[in-house]
């Protein structure tokens, strides 16, 4: 039996699109290798919206040349975002001729064929479509955990953020049918799933057909009987409705979290990233939210050095994460991403001044993080058992309906269980609970 090995860079949807990948490749009777080395077949699914995912990548496509010299029957592919530009592809012509199949966001239905294809003729396989056409339903997929999954509600991305590559690499947005979500979520639900997560580049534009919305599809899915709970990401505040936090009040399923991406608090810069919204804007609708759900946990994604941010513009960022008091946030040092108008910017910010400015942010969020967490000791959490922890074989993780992390005693019978915690310490990340006995 032939082995494979999926390496993922990127986000949530990276991460599905692997899991799809590994349910086409077991269909065909492969296995799964926990590493690399034991692999027939080596798939490195990339990112290109994070600097450091592109090292990685390259470094690790460099790594495999050695064990494809040993094994010419070897077969190395890669595919995601990074693949939908051009000067990708030149670069992986020139310089990594060890490549065998090049598949890109829109036609990942295809890896099948293209292994095939390699095995059977001996000859490398680029396939990139430049436009995503119908969607594909019915896809295996092969999931990191039986208890939760992923459910891509829709593709691609209309709002062309002055620093975001991912319309060029995802396309423009399709929705999937509401129908075809909420089939699948009542699948999983008979499989065992207890949680899902919507997936989208922007989930609030979802349009299902005349006058159907994302809430509507929340109220829907929230029908579904032994379904637990529902997540969603990401949000653009731009389109974040009054029904949609409405939602929140009246769907018991739908966890009280929210990943909210505000990338700057200057309206300057804001401006400039083309987001359509201003600090006030924004902050209202943390009001509205808190206002509606008091303990709702709300993330974001912040972006540091943006061309053209001022220590005022950066200022105003910082004042908006102590207003916000976000519970955590993904923080990045802006980065030039090749393609996209940002990249033509003359103002770009020297990179000891986005470093200076991204350690005084981190201490903000970190600090308010420490803080809320802290209000957990002597609560008691309802928990989603995951399995061990990474750090601790006999320490098991779950998260609450907030997305906080908690670290606690359990067992294996209890993987996939919504269990009583009462939560006994905490720290910046993470909490640390104790089971309460029925």
């Amino acid at each position: 039996m032939k082995k494979y090995h999926i390496i993922t860079f990127g986000c949530q949807m990276n991460e599905h699109d692997s899991e799809t990948m590994a349910g086409m490749l077991s269909e065909m009777g492969m296995e799964e290798s926990l590493t690399r080395n034991e692999a027939d077949i080596v798939i490195l699914n990339t990112c290109s919206v994070r600097e450091n995912a592109d090292k990685r990548f390259f470094g690790t496509l460099g790594q495999l040349k050695h064990k494809k010299e040993n094994n010419p029957g070897f077969i190395v592919g890669v595919c995601g975002c990074m693949m939908q530009q051009q000067h990708i592809i030149d670069t992986l012509k020139a310089k990594y001729p060890w490549v065998d199949i090049v598949f890109g966001t829109h036609n990942i239905h295809m890896l099948p064929e293209l292994v095939k294809n390699v095995e059977t003729e001996n000859r490398k396989m680029f396939e990139i479509w430049e436009d995503g056409g119908d969607i594909v339903e019915g896809l295996p997929a092969k999931r990191l955990y039986r208890h939760k999954a992923f459910v891509n509600i829709m593709y691609g991305c209309n709002n062309f953020c002055t620093y975001c590559i991912v319309p060029y690499t995802r396309g423009r947005e399709r929705s999937r049918k509401p129908e075809d979500i909420i089939e699948e979520v009542k699948n999983l639900v008979a499989d065992g799933v207890v949680e899902v997560t919507l997936l989208g580049q922007n989930v609030n534009s979802y349009k299902g057909g005349e006058g159907y919305d994302f809430a509507d599809l929340i109220y829907d899915l929230n029908d579904i009987e032994q379904l637990r709970r529902i997540r969603f990401m990401t949000s653009h505040p731009k389109d974040l409705s009054d029904r949609l936090i409405q939602a929140f009040v009246d769907c018991d399923r739908l966890c009280n979290s929210i990943h909210l991406p505000v990338q700057s608090g200057s309206d300057e810069i804001l401006r400039r990233m083309n987001r359509r919204y201003d600090h006030d804007k924004y902050l209202n609708l943390v009001r509205k939210l808190k206002a509606s759900v008091p303990d709702i946990t709300v993330t974001t994604d912040i972006i540091v050095g943006f061309p053209g941010e001022t220590e005022e513009d950066f200022e105003e960022t910082l004042r908006m994460a102590r207003e916000v008091e976000y519970d955590s946030a993904f923080t990045f040092l802006y980065s030039i991403r090749k393609g996209t108008p940002a990249e033509k910017y003359e103002d770009q910010i020297p990179e000891e001044v986005k470093h200076e400015r991204f350690n005084r942010l981190v201490d903000c969020i970190n600090e308010t993080a420490a803080k809320k967490n802290s209000a957990y000791v002597g609560t008691v959490q309802k928990v989603l058992i995951d399995g061990r922890s990474k750090n601790d074989i006999f320490t098991y993780s779950g998260r609450t309906e907030g997305f906080k992390l908690v670290n606690l005693k359990a067992s294996d019978e209890l993987i996939g269980k919504i269990v009583d915690v009462k939560i006994t310490d905490s720290n910046t990340f993470s909490l640390v609970g104790e089971m309460i006995d029925d």
